[in-house]
C-alpha cells in the first residue's frame, strides 16, 4: 500500500505540473478528450475510478498518463495479447518504459521483464488475469510496490455482462492482496447494471464513475432486411462506390471469412479474409497492410479490430448478426475514430436465430454434473481437513462441464459460502542443474548450505531432471513451501539450473459446516438457468433492436445509460424511413417425419449408462461437451444434424422418444 511519503511525492509532482502539461509534454496532445482529465485528475487525486468511454475514445490515455506520476507500477489487466500489443507500441512511441508478461515470450523474455519491474524501470506492466493464477508470478508480485490497478474490458467482472469471465472476479482480493490503493475499471460496452455492479464489487464511488455518452454522430446506422443467398450481390453493390475506403466486414465463421472475401474479389471488390486459422505470420502481414492502407477491406471474425487504432475506418458491415447488442457496439465503435462520416450496415435476417440461441444452452451444465462437483469437494474435504484440491481440466472431463462453465460453477459455490480460494500451485515442479550439486551448494553459506542439500535430497531424481518432492522435504527439512519455490526461483534466475512447472492446481477451503446439499443444487442449477435466461433475452432484445422502427442511434445510446440524446437522430435507416423488413424463415422439415431411432442408435450406444436426453440433444444439434471430445462423436450418425433447430425443440422431442421407447 503506498505510505505517506509516497503520497506527499505524488502531489508535490503534480503541483509542479499540471496534468494538461505532462499530456503535452508525454503524449504531444494540446487537450483532453470528453472525460478524460476527470478520470485522470482523480486518479492523481489518490482516488478509485472507472472510465465509460465509447470505443477509441481514448479510455487507455486515463492510466497512461497517471503512470508517469505515480511511484510505482501500474498493473494493467487486458483480455488479448492483441490490445497490450498496440499499446505498448504506442508507449514505446512516446518513450515511456511499458512491457507484458505473455505466452508468446521465451522465459529469457519474461525474466527480462520481471527483472525491469523489480529494478522500477518499467512503469507499466500489463498481463491477461490467467497470468495471476500463477503461482510464481504472485510470488513475484507480492515483492513489488503497485500504485495502481487497471481493469481493461471491466464488464468483464459483471455475470450481468455480455463477455462474463470468472477469473475477474478474483482481481477485488488480488488489488487487496497485493495493497494496491486505487483501481481504475475501463470498458466501452456496459449497461446500467454492469455499471453499477463493477462499481460496487471495487468500492468506487459513484462520483468517480465517469459515463462520457454513447451516441457519436457521425456513425450513421443501417440495418437491411435480406435473405442469406442475396448478401453478396447485394454487399458488392453496396461497396462498389467505397473501394477506395477502408472498412471491415464481420462474419460468424472462418469458413464465412472465405467464402465472403473470395465472392466479392470475383465480383470485382478486392477483399482479404481475415481469421484465426490462418498462420499468425499471415494474419500479422494482413493486419500491417490494411493498418497503412495497402488493404482496403479485410472479411473477418469478430476478433480482428481488437485494439486496432486505425482512425479512418470508413465502414463496418455485420454479414452475419453480432452476438449480443454489447458486441454490435464495440464493433461498429471501430469505424470513423477521426470524427468523419462512417457508414455500419448490419444484413440480417432469422435464417441462423436457432444457432446464435443454441450455443447458449451448450454452456448449462446438467444438474447431474453439478451434483457430482460438489459430492467431488465433500468427499475430498472429508479425508483431507476441509481443504479441496483440483486440476480444472481434470475435473472439467470428469464431470462434463465447460471449463469456462466450470470455474463459473467455482464462483457460484464460493459466493455461497461452500468453498473458499486459499491458493493455487503447480503441481509439478521439475529442474536440472547447469552446475553440479556441490557447486551449487557451495555458492552458499551456513544454514543455506543445508536448507539447500535438503532442497537435492528431498527431490525426486531421473536421469537429468530432478522434481521437487514437497511431502519429503516437509519430513527432512520443514520449511515453508514459498521458501522451497523462492530458492528454486532463484537459481533459475540466476542462471544455475532449468526450471519447469506444469499442471496448475487450486486450493480451497471447505465450510466445515453442514449445509442442505440438495438446496445447494438446486440453487447452482438454477442461478445457471437464469444466466441462460438472461442470455437468451439478450439475443431476442438484439433482434427486436434490428427490425425497430424507433430510431436505432437513440435505443443504443439510452441501452448504454446515455441520456443526452433525447430525439431521433435523423441519420440511421429507421430516421431516413427504411425500417428492415425480415425475410421469412425457411421452413424446418418436421421432427415427427425423422426417425429417432436410427438417428440416435450410435450416440445412445456411445454414451451408454451417461445418456441422457440433454446430452442426445446437444449431440443432435452439434454442441460439444468434455465427454463429447473424449468419446470423439462428431464422426456419428445424426452429429449437427438438427443445428438449425431450436434446442428445446430436439430436447421435447428426445424426451418423447426415449419415455415410449
Amino acid at each position: 500500500m503506498q505510505n505517506s511519503s509516497s503520497d506527499s511525492n505524488l502531489k508535490s509532482n503534480t503541483d509542479v505540473q499540471s496534468s494538461t502539461q505532462i499530456l503535452q509534454q508525454h503524449f504531444g496532445f494540446s487537450h483532453f478528450r470528453d472525460g478524460q482529465q476527470q478520470v485522470v485528475d482523480t486518479i492523481l487525486n489518490g482516488q478509485s475510478s472507472a472510465a465509460i468511454f465509447p470505443t477509441g475514445s481514448g479510455k487507455s490515455l486515463c492510466y497512461q498518463l497517471p503512470a508517469l506520476v505515480l511511484p510505482h507500477l501500474t498493473l494493467v489487466i487486458s483480455p488479448l495479447l492483441a490490445l497490450m500489443q498496440d499499446q505498448l507500441e504506442f508507449l514505446a512511441s512516446k518513450g515511456i518504459s511499458a512491457a507484458s508478461i505473455d505466452s508468446m515470450q521465451s522465459k529469457e523474455q519474461s525474466q527480462q521483464v520481471m527483472a525491469g519491474v523489480k529494478s522500477g524501470h518499467i512503469k507499466i506492466l500489463m498481463i491477461s488475469v490467467e497470468r495471476l493464477n500463477n503461482e510464481r508470478f504472485r510470488q513475484f508480485l507480492a515483492h513489488i510496490p503497485i500504485s495502481l490497478l487497471v481493469v481493461d474490458e471491466a464488464h468483464c467482472i459483471s455475470e450481468w455482462g455480455h463477455n462474463f469471465r470468472p477469473d475477474y472476479l478474483k482481481l477485488p482480493k488480488y488489488k487487496e492482496q497485493f495493497n494496491i490503493a486505487q483501481t481504475l475499471l475501463l470498458t466501452a460496452t456496459a449497461t446500467e447494471k454492469v455499471v453499477s455492479d463493477m462499481g460496487e464489487k471495487f468500492a468506487i464511488e459513484h462520483n468517480n464513475i465517469v459515463l462520457t455518452g454513447f451516441y457519436r454522430a457521425n456513425l450513421n446506422l443501417h440495418v437491411q432486411g435480406i435473405k442469406q443467398t442475396e448478401k453478396d450481390n447485394y454487399l458488392a453493390q453496396w461497396l462498389n462506390d467505397k473501394t477506395q475506403s477502408s472498412g471491415i466486414v464481420y462474419v460468424t465463421l472462418q469458413q464465412t471469412a472465405e467464402q465472403v472475401a473470395s465472392s466479392l474479389s470475383a465480383k470485382g471488390v478486392a477483399a482479404t479474409a481475415y481469421h484465426a486459422g490462418m498462420d499468425s505470420e499471415l494474419r500479422q502481414n494482413i493486419q500491417q497492410n490494411f493498418m497503412n492502407g495497402n488493404i482496403k477491406l479485410i472479411v473477418a471474425t469478430i476478433a480482428f479490430g481488437m485494439g486496432i487504432d486505425k482512425s479512418d475506418i470508413r465502414f463496418v458491415v455485420h454479414y452475419d448478426l453480432p452476438k449480443s447488442i454489447e458486441n454490435y457496439a464495440q464493433e461498429i465503435g471501430r469505424a470513423g475514430r477521426d470524427g468523419s462520416p462512417s457508414e455500419c450496415l448490419v444484413l440480417a435476417n432469422y435464417d441462423n436465430l436457432n444457432i446464435l440461441e443454441n450455443f447458449v444452452y451448450a454452456d448449462t451444465p446438467e444438474a447431474s454434473a453439478i451434483s457430482y462437483v460438489i459430492n467431488e469437494i465433500i468427499e475430498q474435504a472429508k479425508q483431507h481437513n476441509f481443504q479441496w484440491e483440483v486440476v480444472l481440466n481434470s475435473l472439467s472431463s470428469q464431470s462434463n462441464i465447460r471449463l469456462l462453465s466450470l470455474k463459473t460453477l467455482l464462483v457460484y459455490l464460493e459466493l455461497a459460502g461452500l468453498i473458499k480460494p486459499a491458493y493455487s500451485y503447480f503441481a509439478e515442479y521439475k529442474f536440472k542443474l547447469k552446475c553440479s550439486e556441490s557447486e551449487l551448494i557451495n555458492k552458499f553459506d551456513g544454514e543455506r548450505q543445508t536448507f539447500i542439500q535438503a532442497i537435492l535430497d528431498s527431490s525426486d531424481k531421473a536421469k537429468i531432471w530432478y522434481a521437487l518432492n514437497f511431502e519429503r522435504m516437509a519430513v527432512q527439512y520443514p520449511s515453508d513451501r514459498s521458501r522451497v519455490i523462492t530458492a528454486i526461483e532463484y537459481f533459475d534466475e540466476k542462471n544455475l539450473l532449468e526450471l519447469q512447472s506444469k499442471q496448475m492446481t487450486e486450493v480451497y477451503q471447505v465450510n466445515s459446516n453442514p449445509m442442505d446439499l440438495a438446496l445447494l443444487n438446486n440453487d447452482m442449477y438454477s442461478r445457471f438457468e437464469q444466466k441462460e435466461l438472461s442470455e437468451i433475452k439478450r439475443i431476442e432484445h438484439l433482434l427486436a433492436f434490428f427490425a425497430s422502427n424507433s430510431c436505432l442511434s437513440l435505443q443504443l445510446a439510452h441501452y448504454f445509460s446515455d441520456h443526452r440524446l433525447q430525439q431521433p437522430c435523423g441519420h440511421c435507416s429507421v430516421c431516413l424511413g427504411s425500417v428492415a423488413l425480415m425475410p421469412p424463415v425457411p421452413q424446418l422439415k418436421p421432427l415427427n417425419e425423422f426417425s429417432f431411432n436410427s438417428i440416435a442408435k450410435d450416440i445412445i450406444e456411445k454414451l451408454g449408462e451417461k445418456s441422457s436426453a440433454t446430452l442426445i440433444s446437444r449431440f443432435l444439434c452439434g454442441l460439444t461437451t468434455p465427454i463429447f471430445t473424449k468419446l470423439r462423436v462428431r464422426k456419428l450418425n445424426g452429429f449437427a444434424m438438427f443445428e438449425n433447430y431450436r434446442f428445446n425443440d430436439i430436447r421435447s422431442w428426445v424426451e418423447k422418444n426415449i419415455s415410449t421407447n
